[in-house]
């Protein structure tokens, strides 16, 4: 099974997928021109990573902005984490980051986190 690291683009998240460490991070700005066709090889490393995860996985998520289309695929990929989690086979975590005064990532993460069965720790990061 291979890491996935995406380079951050102007539309684009940094995706860093690390299977040694059961660490997900994803960072910067998500406005694709395509967001499933960008999405695909996160939810395909998440259902290939699900065979065999590590004990413990934390997905570090730190967008400043995202698009409608880019939220449904950030759903899916917790939902994934969810069932994984669910199964017992990975306790796992989001660390949901926002800057202090972005009033909307912050409501953003606790809609997830009202829908999503995993715990969510919500962290304020100065601007």
């Amino acid at each position: 099974m291979q890491d996935v690291n995406i380079e951050m683009t102007a539309k684009t998240p940094e995706v860093k997928l690390d299977q040694n460490s059961g660490k997900l991070e994803l960072k910067g700005r998500s406005i694709p021109e395509n967001s499933i066709e960008f999405y695909n090889p996160v939810f395909q490393w998440i259902d290939e990573y699900s065979l065999q995860p590590k004990s413990d996985t934390a997905l570090h998520i730190q967008l400043e902005y995202f698009n409608t289309s880019s939220s449904k695929c950030v759903l899916d990929i917790l939902k994934k984490l969810q069932s994984l989690n669910l199964s017992g086979r990975s306790k796992v975590k989001v660390l949901w980051y926002y800057e202090e005064d972005d009033e909307d990532m912050l409501e953003a993460g606790e809609d997830y986190q009202a829908i999503i069965k995993v715990p969510f720790e919500m962290i304020k990061i100065s601007a």
